[in-house]
């Protein structure tokens, strides 16, 4: 015999018979049951008395509401303290868990049982009214735990995903109401290492992707920031398939990618639902040009905005650790300077640019004897059916050999080995490091089918293109000298009047200075402050002096200083800056 009261009727083993009950309460039993001579199937059901009138001892009633369900614990989210409820409750293809907001309780229940409905779970339709007065009357359970909306670590043996937990803690995925599914799995780790993983043998790009996609698992453990890398190259060249082979290793990658179209609201939640592993973004020519460097930003510092509900109460900043994996036929400059905006250094070294379109087959260096239009569509075809087994894998062998090994150790031999030159190279570097030491950890837990070493030769080869792209010297300082040289092109004759006027030409409208030739051959270009920060737009005149005086290209007065003054024919002194055409050109050479 059992008893089932309104607040404990759980059945966790089979009842096939129950002869007495504290009526009225609810019961679950997830096999066929005798109850006081009725037979009931598997079902949670409400037992109560219908009474004719007060006093009268009522004719027993058995109300099935739904397929097994159970209230496992409350639970408490880490970074908000909202509570909720883990709800256990039996499908057709098996068990399942939904971590209910508590919230959810404050009104009829309908959007309980659409969820639990849209889960698999079947009920009972006139009696679904019941369901969320089954589950609140469970609303303080024994056991609490927390849960969490982020995917990714939440200490060092747990990995939270939505579908699973990695590792050891008591914790749950909260899925947003608004959420769409990210991570997918298809087919098996071994068929994914032969039909994907082989082919990107010989590919540096590819061999990066795939890296950059397990590397945002290190970030924590290394301390480092995150960072992207930017796949440039013609339409059609492949660049797009190599994202979508890093897709493959956490999700279905027409899932897992995400467009650059996108408000930066709506990237705060993509990055944050990728927090701890790789955000995928696809062709940067469909992003707003005036907003792309913010977002860049944004996406390497790791928080949104900070906003106010309309009640003006602070809603809750997303977070998140991620590397970014971006492609385009324009490089983050390129594109952003379409709205008219400079292209800030700092901006593109958050966002650093890879070449996937000149190589030997456009985005491939390697087609495996194939034609390259079949080595296309062969991956392609092969990532439909196996995706989301390699991330999953990776971060469980991390936990495992966690106490083996220092990581960060690993990772300053990584970053040494990339042989940065100068700092900014450095923050590059680092990032080609980790990504490195993702792939090379991967191979050395057999969960990549490359030789030793290929992961950190194909970050070394990408980065060194990189340097000589860029040169060796200051993103910044080149980026303003560039800036200089473009606008003696554009505007030398038009913008700059001769200081002695021994010309007839007026000084044009929106004037930035004065020429003079010195020797016959040097033409100096006397800069006014005015149009120095016209020259180069979002930095100012003191930064823009720094460089040229540090490339050599800017003359300084007689008392060392980075303005001088000079007489302009009959218009009296100026304060302006000198600056030797020639040496500003050389140095862009040198660099």
């Amino acid at each position: 015999m059992a008893e089932a009261s309104l607040k404990v009727a759980e059945s966790r083993y089979p009842v096939e018979r129950v002869d007495s009950l504290n009526r009225p309460c609810y019961a679950v039993y997830e096999t066929s049951a005798t109850v006081e001579g009725a037979k009931l199937r598997p079902g949670v059901y409400y037992h109560g008395l219908k009474q004719s009138h007060p006093g009268d001892e009522g004719i027993p009633f058995n109300h099935r509401l739904c397929d097994p369900l159970y209230i496992e614990a409350e639970t408490i989210d880490r970074e908000d303290s909202s509570h909720g409820l883990l709800l256990k409750f039996r499908t057709r293809f098996g068990w399942r868990e939904w971590v209910m907001p508590m919230q959810l309780l404050s009104g009829k229940g309908d959007e309980i049982t659409r969820e639990l409905l849209n889960q698999g779970h079947k009920f009972n339709r006139k009696k679904r009214a019941e369901i969320p007065d089954y589950i609140s009357e469970y609303s303080e359970p024994e056991r609490i735990i927390s849960s969490t909306r982020r995917p990714g670590w939440h200490d060092e043996n747990c990995f939270v995903l939505p579908k699973q937990v990695i590792g050891s803690g008591d914790v749950r995925f909260q899925k947003d109401r608004d959420g769409h599914p990210v991570y997918s799995e298809k087919g098996t780790l071994e068929e994914w290492k032969t039909r994907v993983g082989y082919y990107c043998q010989g590919n540096p790009v590819l061999i990066l992707s795939v890296c950059c996609a397990l590397a945002g698992t290190l970030l924590a453990k290394v301390g480092i920031n995150g960072g992207g890398v930017h796949l440039v190259g013609d339409s059609s060249t492949g660049k797009s398939l190599a994202q979508e082979v890093a897709a493959s290793v956490w999700g279905r990658p027409k899932d897992y990618a995400v467009s650059w179209n996108i408000t930066i609201n709506a990237l705060e939640n993509e990055a944050a639902s990728r927090n701890d592993t790789v955000l995928i973004l696809d062709e940067i020519k469909m992003a707003r040009a005036n907003a792309v460097q913010d977002m860049a930003y944004m996406l390497s510092n790791g928080s949104g905005k900070t906003t106010s509900t309309q009640e003006r109460k602070s809603r809750e900043t997303k977070r998140w650790r991620i590397l970014t994996l971006s492609s385009g036929e324009k490089s983050l400059a390129e594109h952003a300077s379409m709205a008219g905006n400079p292209a800030h250094a700092g901006a593109e070294l958050r966002m650093v640019d890879v070449n996937a379109g000149t190589r030997r087959y456009r985005a491939f260096d390697d087609v495996h004897g194939m034609q390259p239009k079949v080595f296309h569509g062969t991956l392609t075809t092969n990532i439909l059916n196996q995706y989301g087994t390699v991330g999953p894998a990776f971060v469980r062998r991390l936990i495992e050999n966690q106490h083996e090994r220092n990581l960060i150790e690993e990772f300053s031999f990584y970053r040494e080995g990339m042989g940065a030159a100068h700092a900014q190279a450095g923050r590059v570097g680092d990032r080609f490091a980790l990504i490195a030491q993702a792939g090379e950890l991967a191979i050395e837990y057999g969960l990549l089918p490359w030789e030793s070493g290929t992961a950190f030769d194909a970050c070394r080869l990408l980065f060194d293109e990189w340097v000589a792209d860029i040169g060796s010297g200051n993103s910044e300082d080149r980026q303003i000298l560039a800036a200089v040289a473009d606008y003696i092109d554009t505007y030398g004759s038009s913008r700059f009047a001769n200081i002695s006027f021994s010309q007839p030409s007026a000084p044009a409208q929106e004037l930035s200075g004065y020429f003079e030739l010195e020797g016959g051959e040097d033409i100096h270009y006397l800069f006014t402050a005015a149009g120095l920060k016209r020259a180069v737009p979002g930095f100012k005149p003191r930064r823009i002096s720094l460089a040229l005086q540090e490339s050599g290209a800017l003359i300084p007065g007689g008392d060392g200083r980075a303005q001088r003054s000079v007489r302009v024919g009959s218009h009296g002194v100026k304060r302006v800056y000198k600056v030797n055409e020639a040496k500003v050109r050389e140095a862009l050479e040198e660099q």
